[in-house]
């Protein structure tokens, strides 16, 4: 892996650009929290298919996870990217079509191309920051990049509710069934077009942001691999290093959680009966915001990559037990956290779910440095291969979605335990395998 060589100007003009991508990430991503029940009363949807929102968008990581590593090779990863911006304003783009017809599967299309857009994106971010200085405070940068990124979740449910949820009272099950087909199916065109300006509005400002970093003087990472010099790659190549698989499992096993907690919350809050179930989204993403926050402070100086793995997996199971057994009636939880300062209480169970967000912060920037170590001239394949880890965002909602059916809302979140207890295996044993 690269040694900096950069100098502190570029490292600092670096993160700052690199920043400012990771912003656009979360404010794209963390937009599908609110978009789910949104277009579940739209399209009028079950549980099962209005959580296809988050198929749609992760399952792009898995198609386009290898293709983008070849981009990366072919283009360099600025030029990357640049294209991965601009395939995301496509996607923005395809929005206003989807809005204008309440074809759910145009949206689901919308989706997949803003997720290939991020795909490539990822891919060139997250191993430029763990390159760009010392590995040990890799997690550090990579909190930084989170705190970016989450606050970006925080804010988007908030002006997503603003410019579209408004008056929401109008759109309710009990006001659309009082009406005749016609009336219903014009209510419904109406909500729906509500999208148009804002996907409008995003697509513009993905196009700047390309334009910004095709002209910035944001350097290419040099990866160092003198350690590899006159190897002959094997046959097998990434798949010899069980610190990175296994790292890729774990992967997938946190953004499947992590999806989860930031996606469903408003589902869940919605089922309960929260008023403000738009606005959830932001109480996990404030609670990721407060532990990167910590991780930034305290890694390495006085947390280790390692044990801040170890302290999430456990609070993950914690949170998760919350979550199912937790009470829907109390707000204690709620009061004790927030409520004295003003913001919106939740049940018990909901800040549960939200509390998740502070055990997921840190697990994706201590996984990256621990699963990309000593990979040497396959770090950018290995990069795509974590990417590929993505996945869980796409398949473990279906996974509780399929589960909420027969279980009950609460009694799926069950499929969180086994996610992070892998997540504990990896953080005790899995990061510090170097053979099978």
């Amino acid at each position: 892996m690269n040694q900096p060589i950069m100098t502190k100007r570029d490292t600092v003009i670096a993160m700052t650009i690199i920043g400012t991508l990771f912003f656009v990430f979360g404010f794209v991503t963390w937009l599908n929290g609110a978009l789910i029940p949104f277009l579940k009363i739209v399209c009028e949807l079950n549980e099962f298919q209005a959580l296809l929102v988050t198929f749609a968008f992760y399952i792009a990581y898995v198609v386009l996870a290898l293709p983008s590593a070849a981009i990366l090779k072919r283009t360099g990863y600025k030029s990357g990217m640049v294209i991965g911006l601009v395939a995301m304003a496509v996607g923005a783009l395809l929005f206003i079509p989807a809005a204008m017809t309440q074809y759910y599967l145009l949206f689901l299309i919308a989706l997949f191309t803003l997720g290939g857009g991020l795909t490539l994106l990822q891919t060139a971010s997250n191993p430029y920051i763990v390159c760009i200085g010392p590995r040990e405070s890799a997690a550090m940068r990579i909190s930084i990049m989170g705190i970016l990124n989450k606050f970006a979740g925080v804010v988007v449910p908030l002006v997503f509710t603003a410019m579209v949820l408004s008056g929401m009272d109008r759109f309710e099950e009990p006001v659309l069934a009082a009406l005749n087909e016609a009336d219903r199916a014009a209510r419904l065109a109406e909500l729906s077009e509500r999208l148009v300006n804002p996907y409008i509005l995003m697509a513009i400002v993905l196009v700047g942001l390309s334009a910004f970093v095709k002209f910035s003087p944001l350097q290419e990472p040099t990866l160092d691999d003198e350690e590899d010099a006159g190897e002959v790659e094997s046959k097998r190549g990434v798949l010899k290093f069980p610190q990175l698989i296994l790292g890729a499992v774990a992967l997938f096993a946190y953004v499947g959680v992590e999806v989860i907690a930031g996606d469903t919350i408003g589902l869940y809050g919605q089922g309960l009966g929260v008023a403000h179930f738009g606005t959830l989204t932001s109480y996990t993403m404030a609670f990721m915001v407060i532990g990167y926050t910590v991780g930034v402070l305290t890694i390495p100086k006085y947390l280790s990559q390692e044990k801040a793995l170890l302290m999430s997996a456990i609070a993950g199971v914690v949170f998760s037990a919350g979550v199912m057994f937790g009470s829907n009636e109390s707000t204690a939880i709620a009061d004790a956290l927030f409520g004295w300062m003003g913001v919106p209480t939740v049940p018990n169970s909901v800040a549960f779910l939200a509390l998740l967000g502070l055990a997921n912060a840190l697990v994706w920037p201590a996984i990256w440095p621990l699963a990309l170590e000593g990979l040497g001239k396959y770090t950018a394949t290995g990069s795509a291969l974590l990417i590929m880890g993505i996945a869980g965002g796409a398949l473990l909602p279906l996974v509780y979605g399929g589960m909420a059916e027969p279980m009950g809302a609460q009694m799926a979140y069950l499929v969180l335990i086994p996610c992070y207890a892998f997540i504990l295996f990896y953080a005790i044993k899995g990061h510090k395998m170097r053979s099978w």
